[in-house]
């Protein structure tokens, strides 16, 4: 059964940090694209970043980030702990939300052109059960 499991969340205080990691489970994340997308109540969910796939060649991946996240988030990926963690950094209130990790794929041959997309939601196949971010003084 494949399944992601995202864990890190928690009550940080703006200008703090978390680290959110996306395990996954009964498949290698390294043959798919996987987002991070966040949904704040009452408010539609929204890509913030994603890592491309890497392939059987295990090589390289790519990434996107949403203007909003632009200098304060990164994304990587453990290939050894099948994990992708989104590090999140000087955090503001407005990046309140519940995160979900989600897979697009697989893709298993990949270029150094291959990339990830954060804008088509609904092309992400597998998804978590999402880690609640609060940011408040």
């Amino acid at each position: 059964q494949l399944q992601l499991v995202e864990s890190g969340g928690g009550l940080v205080q703006p200008g703090g940090s978390l680290n959110l990691s996306c395990a996954g489970s009964g498949f290698t994340l390294n043959y798919y694209a996987i987002g991070w997308f966040r949904q704040a109540p009452g408010k539609e969910r929204e890509g913030v970043s994603c890592i491309s796939a890497s392939g059987i060649s295990g090589g390289s991946s790519n990434t996107i980030y949403a203007d909003s996240v632009k200098g304060r988030f990164t994304i990587s990926r453990d290939s050894v702990k099948n994990t992708v963690y989104l590090q999140m950094n000087n955090l503001k209130p407005e990046d309140t939300a519940v995160y979900y990790c989600a897979a697009d794929g697989p893709t298993f041959i990949t270029t150094p052109q291959t990339m990830c997309h954060i804008m088509k939601i609904y092309e992400y196949d597998y998804w978590g059960q999402g880690t609640q971010v609060t940011v408040s003084s």
